[in-house]
């Protein structure tokens, strides 16, 4: 049986760079399966695919999201950069709208846009981490460039398509 589907904002080239960067250094490397990424939904049933592929075709014709570092999250044993975006949040609401009745709990409950660059450590390792990035990158653009259709496949993902923006 086909895994779940997960589907991402995808960073531009730049920002990707500079953010898999961050994960690498910082992530445990025997715990790192998949490279820096903005998930946006989680598992979606591998029935819906036509229906997803068909709803990120048409949002790829929109013009790309602004977005920006809005903070560093503490994830406990991790640490994230937090993404705010009211055009991207639009459309994931538009997406969860679309997908009602399909979604798991995870991915129906709300969302808190962010790239995970380090996981898995303990907490004091996390603290010492966001303590040295402090404020360094709020309010630094990023760059969204797509959306990206996924398979989960155990760890690491399957890419099945990628739909750039193009408005």
């Amino acid at each position: 049986m086909a895994g779940p589907l997960i589907v991402t904002a995808e960073l531009a080239e730049p920002d990707f760079a500079w953010l898999n960067g961050l994960r690498c250094q910082h992530f445990p490397p025997e715990r790192n399966q998949l490279p820096a990424h903005l998930t946006m939904f989680h598992a979606i049933p591998p029935s819906a695919e036509d229906e997803v592929r068909g709803i990120l075709r048409r949002l790829a014709g929109y013009a790309a999201p602004r977005a920006w570092i809005a903070g560093v999250m503490n994830l406990g044993g991790g640490v994230a950069l937090r993404i705010a975006s009211d055009e991207l949040d639009a459309m994931r609401s538009e997406i969860a709208t679309r997908l009602h009745g399909l979604l798991t709990a995870q991915d129906s409950a709300g969302w808190s846009a962010h790239v995970t660059i380090q996981n898995k450590v303990a907490p004091k390792i996390a603290r010492a981490l966001i303590e040295a990035l402090g404020e360094t990158y709020d309010r630094r653009p990023v760059s969204i460039s797509g959306l990206g259709l996924h398979r989960y496949m155990g760890g690491p993902w399957e890419t099945l398509r990628t739909y750039s923006f193009r408005g």
